[in-house]
């Protein structure tokens, strides 16, 4: 197949992507594996789709890796995850650094092991002056707890005196939530053939283009991207416009 890279207008790129990076477990129930093969396998998708946000020039990148429901997974699985993820964070580093790309992560880190903590630390510390990709990966998140967390925060600051609730508006709520540095997903993919939003960044997606497919997550590739960002440049996006405005 041709590649669709030429086909893309680099001038109109989603400033921000979002993916939810589903279908590990069914690709490696195909292969006869154990679920946690499938995320060994989804390791080379993060590496190609990082790959190919960097080559384009996309600004920031949002991987959704470990949700807070993912801890009611298997005590196995879980586990396997986290050196996964730990073995995986080493070796990337300097791959990072090489490409410019800066590493952020968003979630209740609190919740993860010691090791995972530290090893994330590191990383974000070690790449804090890369200028390229902003690579978000959102682990032990879930929206729900990160609205909740806004809330709680607001409140305790309300209490204390440090903020007019008459000040409090969408502007104010977005500071309190994890994303206050980054900008709105533009485009969110989700691949398996689901179509659900589970849970990623409610708040954040109000106005994002949503792309699915149903390629499973450890054969998402480049091409994939491509064919998710091209069909982004396709629609009309209004924000509650008319046609007419926009033209």
């Amino acid at each position: 197949m041709d590649s669709l890279k030429p086909s893309i207008d680099k001038a109109r790129l989603p400033k921000h992507i979002a993916i939810i990076m589903d279908g590990n477990g069914r690709w490696a129930k195909v292969q006869g594996q154990d679920r946690l093969y499938g995320h060994y396998h989804g390791v080379e998708s993060v590496r190609n789709t990082v790959e190919a946000c960097a080559e384009l020039g996309v600004d920031y990148l949002t991987l959704y890796a470990f949700s807070t429901e993912n801890w009611d997974r298997p005590v196995q699985e879980v586990s396997g995850l986290m050196e996964l993820l730990v073995e995986t964070i080493r070796k990337e580093v300097p791959t990072l650094n090489k490409n410019n790309i800066r590493l952020h992560v968003i979630g209740n880190i609190r919740m993860l092991p010691e090791q995972t903590k530290a090893v994330l630390k590191e990383a974000i510390s070690e790449t804090a002056g890369n200028t390229g990709l902003n690579l978000v990966m959102a682990l032990s998140y879930s929206s729900r707890w990160e609205m909740g967390e806004a809330a709680r925060q607001l409140g305790m600051d309300v209490k204390s005196g440090k903020l007019d609730p008459e000040t409090i508006d969408q502007d104010r709520f977005q500071k309190y939530l994890c994303t206050r540095n980054f900008p709105d997903p533009e485009l969110m993919i989700r691949t398996s053939g689901e179509y659900r939003i589970s849970n990623f960044l409610l708040y954040q997606l109000a106005y994002a283009e949503l792309f699915f497919t149903p390629v499973l997550w450890p054969d998402f590739r480049k091409e994939n991207l491509y064919e998710a960002i091209l069909d982004f440049q396709a629609r009309e996006r209004r924000f509650g416009k008319t046609s007419e405005q926009l033209g």
